[in-house]
């Protein structure tokens, strides 16, 4: 058997069908990355967008209990300067009987307004992740 037999077969060729389904894989699995990069880059912006609201929300949560905290030792000091002029027991009773009605009132206060800032902190803070996974779930669909 000759050599020149061996090199003058006919290359193989990949039918058409098979050509059309790989260019079709390769296709969709760009746009599978695409859609992917996407979606991560979405994400991404998310969590920052999440990271900074929650450090601005405990910022002005840290300003307000330290708002909260001067209001009260005001209220002490003034407490304790109205105590020193108390001239009778029944006097100074009264006294401490306002000052403890007074504190607890603005206890109340004081906690409600935590809470109601607490709660629109965190709102805030999800609301960055929610808006990226409605997003993400719109371009599923």
């Amino acid at each position: 058997m000759s050599n020149q037999a061996f090199f003058t077969t006919t290359p193989f060729q990949i039918p058409e069908q098979f050509r059309a389904f790989a260019e079709n894989g390769v296709n969709q699995a760009r746009d599978g990355y695409q859609k992917l990069k996407a979606a991560a880059e979405s994400n991404n912006e998310a969590l920052e967008a999440v990271y900074a609201s929650a450090t601005k929300g405990a910022s002005g949560f840290a300003a307000k209990l330290v708002e909260i905290a001067q209001a009260n030792v005001t209220s002490s000091f003034d407490f304790a300067q109205s105590f020193v002029g108390v001239g009778s027991l029944p006097e100074a009773a009264e006294l401490v009987s306002a000052h403890t009605r007074k504190q607890f009132e603005a206890l109340t206060a004081q906690s409600k307004e935590l809470a109601e800032f607490g709660q629109k902190v965190a709102t805030e803070t999800v609301e960055p992740l929610k808006a990226s996974v409605t997003k993400a779930f719109q371009n599923v669909a």
